[in-house]
C-alpha cells in the first residue's frame, strides 16, 4: 500500500502535547466526524481495532455514522475473521 508522509515540526507536537500516534488518532476522529472517512478507514488511520476506535469515539461523544456502506465493510471484516479462524 502506498503512503504519504507529512512533516510536523516537533515543537508543534510539543505545543499540542501530542505524540505522532495521538495526532493520527485526532486526525482520524476529526475526519470521521466530518464524514470524510468511513469508520473502517478512520480506525485504520488511528492504528486501532474497530472496537478500540468505537470506544474512543464514544469517549469523545462523537456519534456513530452507520450506513449501508459501513454495514458492508463490517460484514466483510467479519467474513475475513471467519476465514482466518478456520
Amino acid at each position: 500500500m502506498a503512503s504519504a508522509q507529512i512533516d510536523i515540526p516537533q515543537d508543534i507536537l510539543d505545543s499540542a502535547r501530542l505524540s505522532p500516534e495521538a495526532l493520527k488518532q485526532e486526525l482520524a476522529i476529526s475526519l470521521y466526524a466530518q464524514r470524510r472517512l468511513s469508520i473502517g478507514k478512520a480506525r485504520e488511520l488511528a492504528g486501532m481495532s474497530l472496537w478500540q476506535f468505537r470506544q474512543l469515539l464514544s469517549s469523545r461523544e462523537v456519534p456513530a455514522h452507520y450506513d449501508e456502506k459501513e454495514l458492508l465493510e463490517d460484514l466483510d471484516t467479519v467474513s475475513n475473521w471467519d476465514r482466518s479462524a478456520s
